[in-house]
């Protein structure tokens, strides 16, 4: 089976057995495959747990809710040694975060973290944060299938500016700050990053004191002021033209 020109697919890990080579697709990704793309039984595809899992696949029977798919082969993708995380404040207009979490998602961003900083206009309540989240997984699948990513980005739910500079694991922290002279000069590739991008207006004088306390270091992304949205896109960008310069073949 070639699976050259192959649009892929995702369903969870709890919907594929390996063992009877059987796996579901329901869901908004069933409506995807047989209301827009009219796939039938005997129709094949590429499907994936968002985890590295690629199966080939053979429809074999589709229900009105659901369809049931035989695993013709199947193999593990190796998960990408460079990992980026990008903290984007929430923003006033929603279809700006939204349009960040599509574009960072096709260029490989690999972890997102919707932040509440002090210039922060957007405050959803608990009741709302729910189908935010449910609206902006949707987005970040359907952006995912798309790029044709076997490892789906995590979305974290809103955290504090002071929660997410005390997060541990990252050999890289940057927060990008408009009155910065500081050029980027960091090499990215086989490290795990995280970038802090302020919302309208930016981060305050002491989010920057306390970022560089906690161990980030300041950096400029060019004269001109860019949106949120749009250093976000660029912090992501950034890494991925590091990678096609040394050549790693894990983004493209």
């Amino acid at each position: 089976m070639s699976s050259i020109g192959m649009e892929l697919f995702y369903t969870s890990e709890g919907q594929i057995n390996l063992e009877s080579s059987r796996l579901v697709i329901d869901g908004d990704e069933f409506h995807h495959l047989v209301r827009v793309l009219r796939k039938k039984t005997g129709d094949q595809i590429l499907v994936t747990d968002g985890n590295g899992l690629r199966c080939e696949v053979a429809i074999l029977d589709v229900g009105k809710k659901s369809l049931e798919g035989e695993i013709l082969h199947y193999n593990i993708v190796e998960r990408p040694k460079t990992g980026v995380t990008v903290a984007l404040s929430l923003l006033k207009a929603p279809q700006r975060f939204e349009l960040f979490l599509e574009k960072a998602t096709e260029l490989g961003v690999s972890t997102i973290i919707p932040m509440i900083t002090a210039r922060t206009l957007s405050h959803p309540s608990s009741e709302k944060v729910e189908g935010k989240l449910n609206r902006w997984k949707t987005i970040v699948l359907s952006a995912a299938r798309q790029s044709e990513r076997y490892y789906l980005p995590q979305l974290s739910e809103p955290l504090s500016f002071k929660q997410v500079t005390l997060l541990k694991g990252y050999d890289l922290k940057l927060i990008p700050y408009e009155i910065s002279e500081a050029a980027p000069k960091v090499r990215c590739a086989g490290k795990n990053s995280l970038f802090l991008i302020g919302g309208e207006g930016g981060f305050t004088a002491g989010e920057v004191r306390d970022a560089q306390s906690a161990g980030f270091s300041e950096i400029s992304l060019g004269n001109t002021t860019l949106r949120a949205e749009t250093a976000g896109v660029f912090a992501v960008a950034f890494v991925r033209a590091q990678l096609l310069e040394e050549e790693c073949r894990e983004w493209f």
